[in-house]
């Protein structure tokens, strides 16, 4: 095997601290959702200030709106991304373990469902408040990225959510048994790409920054629309293709399908992350292109 990466000294939790008998800890996960909720709700701020990066000058929400509309995003984010793992990737499993869906701290989340949950939210809250739909959607999108690039951060440092392995000089050795049973790896260690830090870079850094430099140099807010159908269709393209090195999910791995592929045919296939970002690419095209015609 090459040169090859330890896993750095790093724990999942910040502290832990012990109260009746109890042990309570911060976790890098729970901070990393916390902090990006606390980044998108000031660039929410922020561009909300600026009316001429809107349509007629004219935000699409008013400033004392926008501490009700995070918490429906919130409840968005926690529920759907808790549905969408439970019947996405585990269904039977939770069919027959109905109260552990609410354990939400044994983790379980997925992306897509809890892109779903927000779609939601933003809709209903935008009907009971009578706002332009695609507007509050752009201004939505704008500021997901901060969050996924924490999330995948944390995800490394969980050591969990890692790659397929590898011999590349930065692949990583993870800790634990799961992360160390590589078939063909009979002796020695086992290397994998670090596929959340690949995710980190691509929806969160490279999609972030294309964001910002279309709503502050090209002006893309006044497309309602557009933000919004880009950000869909890089995050669906991010996704599909790191899933390539994404190690599959258990539950489809078989000796007959060892890439854990949803859908093959003769060995060619998709997995579940990319069969779900297909409609999402597709989408994001669309509205990209519905905007500009509109425009």
């Amino acid at each position: 095997m090459q040169a090859v990466i330890d896993f750095p000294e790093l724990s999942p939790e910040l502290f832990s601290i012990s109260i009746f008998g109890m042990e309570l800890a911060l976790r890098w996960y729970a901070l990393a959702y916390i902090a990006g909720i606390l980044i998108a709700w000031r660039m929410a701020a922020g561009a909300i200030r600026r009316p001429t990066l809107w349509p007629a000058d004219t935000p699409p929400i008013k400033p004392e709106q926008l501490e009700d509309f995070i918490t429906w995003i919130i409840l968005g984010v926690i529920l759907g991304g808790r549905l969408g793992f439970v019947l996405f990737y585990q269904p039977g499993y939770y069919l027959s373990h109905p109260l552990e869906i609410l354990m939400v701290w044994q983790g379980g989340m997925a992306f897509h469902g809890g892109l779903l949950g927000v779609v939601i939210a933003t809709y209903i809250f935008a009907r009971r408040h009578d706002i332009a739909i695609l507007s509050l959607a752009d201004l939505v999108a704008y500021t997901v990225p901060p969050g996924l690039f924490l999330g995948r951060l944390a995800n490394f440092i969980n050591a969990e959510l890692w790659g397929r392995p590898s011999e590349l000089p930065w692949a990583v050795i993870f800790p634990g048994a799961a992360a160390q049973d590589c078939p063909g790896v009979i002796a020695g260690v086992c290397a994998r790409h670090p596929s959340q830090l690949y995710e980190a870079i691509l929806e969160g850094l490279l999609l972030g920054g294309l964001l910002l430099w279309l709503v502050y140099r090209r002006d893309c807010f006044r497309t309602p629309g557009f933000v919004m159908g880009v950000f869909l269709a890089g995050y669906g393209i991010s996704r599909f293709i790191v899933e390539f090195f994404r190690q599959p999910d258990v539950q489809f791995v078989s000796a007959g399908n060892p890439l854990g592929l949803a859908f093959h045919i003769g060995g060619y296939g998709l997995t579940m992350g990319q069969i779900l970002s297909l409609p999402m690419i597709a989408l994001g095209v669309w509205f990209a292109l519905r905007a500009r015609r509109n425009a």
